[in-house]
């Protein structure tokens, strides 16, 4: 047997689902708009840190890293260029920390990614279990500098936001 319509009682369920609709959408742009207002801040701090502590133990003779950068850079005294590996890697951290310095950790950091994407082609034994697809826990430290170059994008993307030494004009202050 059908129920009998009641149009106030659709009219109510619109209106309850509407306002549920409605409060979700604000909650979802309130919880957005903070994460837009954090990300990058946090991504710098969470860079800066990750630098400075890696690039820590690579000087203290610490890093677990250091035999495989010794193996890559076979050339070099792994006693001196580990370290030195490590002052540069401290370098961008604190550069990424302190925001006038941003385009200089830009610069270092990209002047390092290609270096350390060197081990797939001089180490693919240690890189690969299964070449081209199967990592070793290695091969997984290397590839995820993908995303450190993904997210160093985003952070060199908002440096002009907060430019405080740039005195040209805007495009307002040109068409005005």
């Amino acid at each position: 047997m059908e129920q009998p319509q009641n149009p106030e009682h659709d009219k109510v369920s619109s209106y309850d689902l509407r306002t549920v609709r409605d409060w979700f959408d604000e909650l979802d742009r309130a919880i957005t708009g903070h994460m837009d207002r954090l990300g990058v801040p946090v991504l710098q701090v969470g860079f800066g840190v990750v630098f400075i502590w890696f690039g820590g133990l690579k000087i203290i003779g610490g890093s677990p890293a250091a035999e495989l950068v010794a193996n890559t850079v076979y050339i070099l005294d792994p006693a001196v260029f580990v370290p030195i590996l490590g002052v540069w890697e401290v370098l961008i951290g604190l550069c990424l920390l302190y925001r006038p310095l941003i385009r200089l950790w830009i610069f270092l950091l990209f002047l390092q990614m290609p270096g350390t994407f060197l081990p797939m082609v001089v180490l693919p034994d240690v890189v690969f279990a299964t070449f081209p697809y199967q990592l070793t826990v290695e091969g997984q430290y290397i590839v995820k500098n993908l995303v450190i170059i993904g997210a160093a994008l985003i952070v060199g993307g908002t440096v002009r936001e907060t430019d405080v030494n740039d005195s040209r004009p805007s495009a307002e202050e040109i068409d005005a």
